[in-house]
Parts: C-alpha cells; structure tokens; sequence
C-alpha cells in the first residue's frame, strides 16, 4: 500500500505539477508570459459569464417562467 502512495506522489511531482514548475522559471524574466495561463482563464471565464447573462435575459424575455411565489413546491 505505501508503494501505492509513493507513486501517486510521484506522478503529481514529477509529471503532473511540471507546467507549474516550468511557470515558476519562466517567471524570473517574464512576468507577462507566466501569467498568461491566469489572464486565458480570466479571459474565458468573462466571456462565459456574459453569455450566460445574454441567455438568461433571453429567457426573461421570453416570458415562459412561472413568477408565481407558489410555484415551486419548495417554497
């Protein structure tokens, strides 16, 4: 069971946390490029964000949700 364990580390130090290494070096001449990952993750998350809303005010709009406060068996 240990060895288990120890290659499971293994897996997550030497191969899985590699991208967050080699971000931590590039990070000495570059900060722009290391944080890259950080603004395409900001960046996709916006966009997303505003889509939802677009289709959420589509829907609004549409007029087919029942507002009654009974409406939901929960409440």
């Amino acid at each position: 069971m240990k060895n288990l364990f120890e290659t499971i580390a293994s897996l997550f130090e030497d191969l899985l946390f590699l991208p967050y290494q080699m971000l931590t070096q590039i990070e000495s001449f570059s900060w722009w490029l290391a944080n890259g990952v950080s603004f395409l993750f900001i960046t996709i998350g916006s966009i997303a964000a505003v889509f939802w809303i677009k289709q959420l005010r589509k829907f609004d709009k549409s007029g087919v949700e029942n507002k009654d406060p009974s409406a939901h068996s929960f409440l």
